[in-house]
C-alpha cells in the first residue's frame, strides 16, 4: 500500500506518511470510506480513542469529519513519529493527544474521559484484539453508553469472545480485512 489519505472533510486529499517497515497495517481507504458510511455523522463531535494507533488514519480521519478530540495509543517509536508528523501535516495537533503506551497498561487505568468510538487494530495473528476487548469489558466506563468499539482484524482472525459488558452488534468484510462492531449490552 503506497498511498494513504484522509478521505473526507476539513483536511480531503491530504496524504498520510506510512510507518516504516512491516510492523503496522493501515487500513485500506476502501475500508475507512466504509467504516466511516456506517458511522456516519454521529462522527460530528465525538471523541475517538484509536488504540494500536500506528499512522494514526482512524483518529485522524475522524477529525477531518468533525470529532472534537482523538486520543491516539501506541508504543512503538516509529509509529509514534509517523503519527505526530501525521497530526502536524493535517492541522489536528490540538485536537489529538498522542499517548506513548502499551496499551493494557494504558487500559488498567481508570478512564479520564469515556469516549463515543473505540478503534482496535492490533498487529495480527496476536489475538491482541480479543485481550483488548477483555481489557475494556473490565472497565466498561472506557465507551459512553451509547458508543461503539470497532475491531479491524483480519477475517480468519475472528472468533466468538466472551464479554459481560459488550457484545457483537455487526460486521462487515472487505477482502482480507474484517469490522466487527460491538455495544455495550442493553441488560445494565
Amino acid at each position: 500500500m503506497s498511498n494513504l489519505r484522509v478521505i473526507a472533510g476539513s483536511a480531503k486529499g491530504r496524504r498520510l506518511q506510512l510507518v516504516p517497515g512491516s510492523g503496522t497495517r493501515p487500513i485500506a481507504d476502501r475500508v475507512k470510506e466504509s467504516l466511516f458510511n456506517i458511522l456516519g455523522a454521529d462522527v460530528e463531535n465525538a471523541t475517538v480513542l484509536d488504540l494500536f494507533a500506528g499512522t494514526g488514519g482512524i483518529g485522524i480521519e475522524a477529525l477531518s469529519r468533525g470529532a472534537t478530540r482523538a486520543f491516539f495509543v501506541e508504543s512503538d517509536r516509529l509509529a509514534i513519529n509517523t503519527l505526530q508528523a501525521n497530526l502536524h501535516h493535517t492541522g489536528f495537533t490540538r485536537q489529538a493527544q498522542v499517548v506513548r503506551s502499551d496499551v493494557f497498561i494504558y487500559l488498567r487505568n481508570q478512564p479520564a474521559a469515556n469516549f463515543d468510538y473505540i478503534h482496535i487494530a492490533p498487529p495480527q495473528y496476536k489475538e491482541l484484539w480479543i485481550k483488548t476487548l477483555q481489557a475494556l469489558d473490565e472497565r466498561p466506563t472506557w465507551l459512553k453508553d451509547e458508543g461503539v468499539i470497532v475491531v479491524q482484524l483480519h477475517p480468519r482472525e475472528f472468533t466468538t469472545v466472551p464479554l459481560g459488558h459488550f457484545e457483537l452488534v455487526d460486521e462487515r468484510r472487505y477482502g482480507s480485512t474484517l469490522l466487527a462492531f460491538y455495544e455495550k449490552r442493553l441488560t445494565e
